[in-house]
């Protein structure tokens, strides 16, 4: 008698939803370990090349602010510079509506590649503009146009980099693998912060503004083309080559979603994405690009002291984030995310003001807990926003939520901040703009459905071995034959 068996080129209900009867390891995929260490260390690479930016650019405001608007009052300068910098955030979505459906149609690394090109092409064209008192007001317009291409490159970036890891980790490991994402984004902010720290202190402050501020931009060039040669040398995921099987297979392959029918059918998830990256992306922004301002411009501390107090406590950060991609895949996302979205409403007014006290060891100590509850969201996102959608929209969508919520809510955070700041004088509005950022991620979260240790929607089981697979087929027939105890008839 021959056992029927599942297809594994499924591209809206995983294996799983099978009878546990009929599964077979041919219906699991197994991951490869080397491939899956290059993924999560390509796609790492791209993000911590788009952060390395992100820390040059937020550790020299001041000095940007002084080339290119030289004419305005020093706050002035501060707000114009960050505002520039929000400014690429508004295309970022425009980048997910053009990267995102490419990438789900012709391959997530493909897009990976040409986002990354973009990204260095763009960071290394800040450092060739010249200054205002050159070219006048064509040196801000070239500064936006710059990081307009950068902001448009990476909304094709996070988005991809998450679904790459995702799609290739295994159901058991997910959580872990994918904050090896962030990991990349705090050692990319770190290299780009601790190399301007380095350079204000050993290059005389008037040859910084005359030329050194363009050095950090002008390494752009060889680490992209590096992240660039990795990413190439990448096969594409499991799950997107299952699901492009299926759709070879298939004699009349379903019709595409445009933008507008992807909207209307996942709203739902779309809305609970934008939820969770306005918490995530409010602490990451707050604490890694308006924080040395703050610390400086506000509060009075040393450009020195800022810069230094900030890398220290991004360095603690970067463990704690690999500790928190573990722990979610052992104890659930939902828990996770819900610590860090309480901690944000309980502590950040106690944290701004251990900040605002001037004691060294207590802005650490503010920094620190501050630092810790990021964590809590940058351990857990990576894996927990692909799980939101299914194989054949998965790309698009995140891409598209995803830079929504950061063009609306997180990159503007350090605009609003500063601006809240210098209008109420209240040197606590960020503690409050966080409050709110908590409660926004709290309501989300309880919206949640917990997705650790279980296959992506869409897709068949992973797992990291044959023998893991046979292991898997065993325990799903034994819950089946449980729940199927109480039905089976008593023998007499």
């Amino acid at each position: 008698m021959s056992t029927r068996t599942i297809s594994t080129n499924q591209s809206t209900t995983p294996a799983t939803s099978v009878k546990p009867t009929e599964l077979t390891v041919d219906d699991i995929t197994v991951i490869d370990s080397k491939l899956l260490k290059r993924a999560v260390g390509a796609a790492a690479l791209g993000n911590a090349m788009e952060w390395f930016d992100f820390g040059v650019y937020s550790y020299l405001a001041v000095i940007i602010g002084k080339v290119f608007f030289p004419d305005a009052s020093a706050t002035a300068q501060l707000i114009a510079s960050f505002g520039t910098f929000a400014a690429a955030f508004l295309v970022r979505p425009i980048g997910g509506m053009v990267f995102g459906p490419l990438g789900d149609r012709f391959g997530r690394q493909k897009i990976l590649a040409l986002t990354m090109i973009m990204m260095s092409v763009g960071t290394f064209c800040i450092g060739l503009i010249p200054d205002y008192s050159s070219i006048g007001i064509m040196a801000p317009v070239l500064l936006l146009i710059a990081r307009l291409v950068q902001g448009f490159s990476t909304g094709g970036e996070y988005g991809g980099a998450a679904t790459f890891i995702a799609e290739y980790s295994t159901d058991k490991r997910r959580g872990f693998m994918g904050s090896f994402l962030e990991f990349g984004t705090l050692g990319g902010y770190l290299l780009g912060a601790t190399l301007v720290t380095v350079m204000m202190a050993t290059i005389p402050s008037q040859a910084m503004l005359d030329w050194g501020w363009r050095v950090p931009f002008f390494l752009a060039a060889p680490l992209g083309l590096f992240g660039l040669y990795i990413r190439l040398k990448l096969e594409e995921t499991p799950a997107f080559k299952e699901h492009m099987d299926k759709q070879e297979a298939l004699e009349h392959s379903k019709p595409r979603l445009n933008m507008w029918q992807m909207l209307v059918k996942y709203k739902k998830q779309m809305l609970k994405c934008i939820g969770l990256v306005l918490i995530f992306n409010v602490s990451n922004y707050m604490l890694t690009s308006y924080m040395p301002s703050y610390l400086t411009g506000v509060l009075g501390l040393s450009e020195l002291t800022g810069l230094l107090l900030v890398m220290v406590v991004m360095f603690v950060m970067m463990p704690l984030t690999l500790m928190w991609g573990h722990w979610t895949d052992r104890i659930g996302r939902r828990p996770v995310i819900g610590l860090g979205a309480v901690g944000l409403i309980v502590l950040a007014v106690p944290c701004f003001m251990l900040i605002g006290s001037g004691n060294m060891w207590a802005v650490f100590a503010g920094l620190v807990v501050l630092g810790f509850l990021h964590t809590c969201f940058s351990g857990t996102m990576p894996a927990t926003l692909p799980a939101l959608f299914v194989t054949d929209i998965r790309y698009s969508a995140l891409a598209i939520g995803f830079n929504l919520s950061v063009s609306l809510f997180g990159g503007t955070t350090p605009l609003v901040t500063a601006w809240l700041v210098d209008t109420t004088h209240n040197v606590m509005m960020p503690a409050y703009y966080m409050m709110g950022a908590g409660v926004i991620g709290l309501l989300t979260v309880l919206t949640l459905r917990e997705t650790a240790r279980k296959p992506l929607s869409g897709s068949s089981p992973a797992v990291a071995s044959r023998a893991e697979a046979h292991r898997l087929i065993d325990k799903l027939r034994r819950q089946h034959g449980r729940k199927q105890q109480p039905n089976t008839p008593q023998t007499v």
